[in-house]
């Protein structure tokens, strides 16, 4: 049986092997991270202690300095190595088992338990403790646009809500605890199940800066 056909014939309780190919080259292989270097820019809104700036949009030039552009070039990098260490992370933990409110390695995970987990030892984030709060908190990107480390999110329980959530990666693939019977592992957003289910995607950059302004 397919992993496509066992995802639909499993009745998914969440909440509440090897890299698939195309995976970036970097997965395995993150640096050293320090979380308190980290400024947030890339995509997101400027932030000021975990607060959006109302005036964003003009706070570059329309020909930046050299020094503004040394600046930008050297927060990419540092978002770059964020992004790196949630993947290689999450990666670490294929294959630990489903378990109902598991939130650590030793007795298993359930979907949020993972998320929860990564970010929290990967860049010491710390997020909401269930799917349900971690959308509401996150800041919404469009399919295109997502990146690796973005959150996405399920309706598995019908239209009623948020009940499912797992770490975006690349090319159309997340890893996530889906299930009582399975362990973590790396899914397709194509995935008939999963396409159907699909509710959004949520960068959580929001709490990010706040981890980076008070370090």
């Amino acid at each position: 049986m397919t992993v496509s056909s066992l995802l639909q014939a499993k009745s998914f309780t969440a909440d509440d092997s090897s890299v698939v190919a195309g995976s970036p080259a970097w997965l395995g292989h993150a640096p050293v991270f320090n979380p308190a270097q980290v400024l947030v820019q890339s995509s997101e809104p400027t932030y000021f202690g975990g607060l959006a700036a109302s005036g964003a949009a003009d706070h570059v030039a329309a020909t930046p300095s050299s020094e503004q552009t040394g600046t930008n070039t050297s927060v990419s990098g540092r978002m770059t190595d964020v992004r790196k260490a949630l993947i290689a992370m999450a990666m670490g933990l294929r294959d630990i088992r489903y378990v109902r409110g598991g939130h650590d390695p030793a007795t298993g995970f359930d979907c949020s338990g993972f998320v929860r987990y990564v970010f929290a030892h990967a860049i010491g984030m710390q997020l909401p403790t269930n799917s349900a709060s971690q959308f509401l908190s996150g800041l919404k990107v469009n399919r295109a646009d997502m990146k690796p480390g973005d959150l996405v999110f399920f309706h598995t329980r019908g239209k009623g809500g948020i009940s499912h959530v797992g770490i975006y990666i690349s090319n159309g693939n997340f890893i996530h605890s889906p299930a009582s019977g399975q362990t973590v592992q790396i899914s397709s957003l194509d995935d008939a199940y999963w396409a159907k289910h699909f509710a959004g995607a949520k960068r959580p950059a929001m709490e990010l800066a706040m981890v980076t302004h008070n370090g």
